[in-house]
């Protein structure tokens, strides 16, 4: 019984995953373009740093950590009038994809702006003795010295959306998260409820495992 449930609800559980990375995917690619020279800013316009900046150092902390105070639910329907601006729908994973946009640049930025801290001190300073201008310090010092942290925060975050998504479900997101609430909670099916955790378990695992191993690679340290 359990067996056929399940063969019935396979195009939903496929269809809910193909969402889920959809959403996912499209996050962290956002995240990365907007988070990477957020927590690039961050770092450099510190004190003592080649561009130090106080006044924008204290107003992009002080937005960053706003964003990321909010937590994820309320986040995510406070952006509704956001996601139907940019998606045209409130529903679905486009829109719901806005709201976990949103919520991972700042995540990822401070994990960039961190991976930074970690670099030798010394290593910068040689840098900037020789002469390097700043764009030049952060292309060829910066983030390949940062390389492994970096990519070890896109695993991080990339794990954090997964979990993310599933709470788009409540406001018809999509995904897997969506999938557990419409089958697995309103119809009390503890079947889909379990396999859905089932999947989400996986697909972090997988990812984990793949960020792992993309560290080791890129570390040359």
């Amino acid at each position: 019984m359990l067996l056929d449930n399940l063969i019935e609800l396979l195009p939903e559980l496929n269809k809910a995953f193909f969402e889920t990375i959809y959403m996912v995917g499209i996050s962290i690619l956002v995240a990365i373009i907007v988070g990477l020279p957020t927590g690039v800013l961050l770092f450099v316009t510190d004190k003592g740093l080649f561009l130090e900046n106080q006044i924008f150092k204290n107003i992009a902390g002080f937005i960053v950590n706003m964003i990321r105070s909010v937590p994820f639910i309320i986040l995510l329907i406070a952006l509704l009038p956001l996601a139907n601006l940019i998606a045209g729908t409130t529903i679905g994973p486009t829109a719901a994809s806005v709201s976990l946009s949103v919520a991972a640049i700042p995540f990822f930025a401070r994990i960039v702006e961190q991976s930074f801290r970690e670099i030798d001190k010394g290593v910068i300073e040689a840098a900037v003795a020789t002469g390097a201008t700043p764009w030049m310090i952060i292309k060829d010092v910066l983030i390949p010295e940062a390389k492994p942290g970096i990519v070890q925060g896109v695993t991080i975050t990339i794990i954090s959306l997964v979990a993310y998504s599933a709470m788009a479900g409540i406001v018809g997101g999509g995904g897997v998260g969506d999938l557990a609430i419409r089958f697995g909670y309103y119809r009390y099916d503890n079947t889909i409820m379990i396999t859905t955790v089932i999947i989400l378990i996986c697909l972090v695992q997988l990812i984990q495992f793949g960020g792992d191993r993309i560290a080791r690679v890129v570390d040359k340290r």
